[in-house]
């Protein structure tokens, strides 16, 4: 099984497209062109997106505009979309609420191995920013329903 992973934003979304040992594409682009690559993986991956969540703290039009994307997200996949909490993603990797970026990044590359180099790619080579997001939320959709 595929997971389409995708960390979304208000402006630029993150995607990692994962088969449990392979990272077959990644990358950041504009929001809207995420519309487009749901259309051509749709049938042979699972789509799964980091979902918002509320802790009880003020948030900015940049979270909402986020979840306008999410939503037009579900509505391009029919509501066939996977939604998974950051909270989740923290506990499965870190096993920790407390988990922040930094924690999760570590876990992966204790998990998969260190990026590498060029001449000698690991498994995360060319993650960088938010696409470390996107490939968490692949990971933990793909043991959830592979372990």
């Amino acid at each position: 099984m595929k997971i389409f992973a995708i960390d979304p934003g208000p402006f630029e979304s993150a995607f990692v497209i994962w088969d449990g040992s392979t990272i077959l594409d990644k990358g950041k682009v504009p929001s809207e062109r995420i519309l487009p690559l749901l259309g051509i993986h749709e049938r042979e991956c699972r789509v799964v997106c980091e979902m918002i969540a509320s802790y009880g703290m003020a948030v900015g039009a940049e979270v909402f505009e986020t979840c306008v994307w999410i939503g037009r997200f579900l509505e391009k996949l029919q509501g066939n979309m996977e939604r998974i909490k950051r909270l989740e993603c923290k506990m499965h990797l870190c096993h920790s609420a407390r988990a922040n970026d930094s924690n999760i990044r570590q876990a992966l590359i204790d998990r998969f191995g260190p990026p590498g180099k060029k001449a000698s790619p690991g498994i995360t080579f060319g993650l960088s920013g938010d696409m470390w997001a996107a490939f968490a939320v692949a990971v933990t959709a793909y043991d959830k329903h592979n372990l």
